[in-house]
């Protein structure tokens, strides 16, 4: 009987994958490789090599789950397409893990005293933007994921009556705004890890918040915009 989770974290230029029991949240292996634009190309290498360095094969996988973003768009398409590829394949449930929210669980999980603080991921954007949320120590969402502009007033009313813990590749950018605000921390180093979304996967599992296979999309947060090239004259 497939008794393991398998996680995907391609959100990031960090490609992550781990293994799960389902029926305890036990960790059983992980691995990562921190190379730019090679999700593609090493996922799947990624995937057998810890099945094999675990002595475990594809069968003793019962559910797939995948960060579901915000985060790279081309690195969410490629996580997705290889968990639904391997739920199709193997005919078991798919699980979507927020990105941001894995990211507030790696942090609380080893913050002494988590529940005097709201953990705030940012995922880098553009310019001054960023993708953000708020999350208690428990996961309770505080601040649903929003892409916010960063000036010397964003969190402002947040700040103003909570210890707030930033981090994630977006956080540098607003250290500068808040650098004297005393209750602000920031945690350097911090990057999106299958470790958590495979914690964060295993309670969904149990819950049964599985996802549609064949309808199932990346949460983007904000629409990519592509171009079409025009016609050339006279064609």
């Amino acid at each position: 009987m497939p008794t393991l989770l398998l996680s995907l974290e391609t959100s990031s230029p960090v490609c992550s994958v781990a293994l799960h029991r389902v029926a305890d949240g036990t960790l059983v292996g992980q691995s990562e490789l921190r190379l730019e634009k090679s999700h593609s190309s090493h996922l799947s290498v990624l995937v057998n090599q810890l099945l094999e360095n675990t002595l475990h094969t594809l069968q003793d996988v019962a559910a797939v789950a995948v960060s579901d973003g915000p985060g790279s768009y081309t690195g969410l398409r490629i996580g997705a397409a290889a968990a639904k590829g391997l739920c199709y394949a193997l005919d078991i449930p798919l699980l979507a893990v927020s990105t941001l929210q894995s990211l507030a669980h790696q942090v609380a999980t080893y913050t002494a005293q988590p529940e005097q603080y709201l953990y705030c991921p940012m995922l880098d954007a553009r310019r001054m933007e960023v993708y953000t949320a708020l999350y208690r120590h428990d996961g309770a969402e505080v601040l649903a994921p929003t892409p916010l502009v960063l000036d010397e007033t964003a969190l402002a009313e947040h700040l103003a009556h909570h210890s707030l813990l930033f981090f994630g590749s977006g956080a540098t950018k607003f250290h500068p705004l808040v650098a004297n605000n005393a209750r602000a921390g920031f945690l350097p180093g911090i990057e999106p890890s299958a470790i958590a979304v495979g914690a964060l996967g295993v309670a969904a599992y149990q819950r049964q918040e599985f996802q549609n296979v064949a309808y199932y999309e990346p949460f983007y947060l904000k629409e990519v915009y592509t171009t079409t090239p025009k016609n050339k004259a006279g064609s």
